[in-house]
């Protein structure tokens, strides 16, 4: 999991929770994090790793998240 770290330190940044409390199984839903949310947190994740993220499914949990953006690496 490439990119979860990065991930949990914006959850926990945006929500205000632990980064310890994100787990990879969390879902956003649970985390406090709707789909305002979510395009923000989008945006945030782009200027840490600095790649464009094109979200195109659905994604419920930080390790789909962080596998979607894996995925788009190549």
């Amino acid at each position: 999991m490439k990119y979860f770290d990065v991930i949990a330190k914006i959850v926990a940044e945006r929500t205000g929770c632990e980064v310890s409390e994100v787990k990879p199984e969390s879902r956003f839903s649970e985390l406090g994090i709707d789909s305002l949310d979510t395009v923000e947190l989008l945006m945030s994740l782009e200027d840490e790793i600095g790649v464009e993220i094109e979200l195109d499914q659905k994604v419920e949990t930080v390790e789909d998240l962080d596998r979607f953006i894996e995925s788009r690496q190549g």
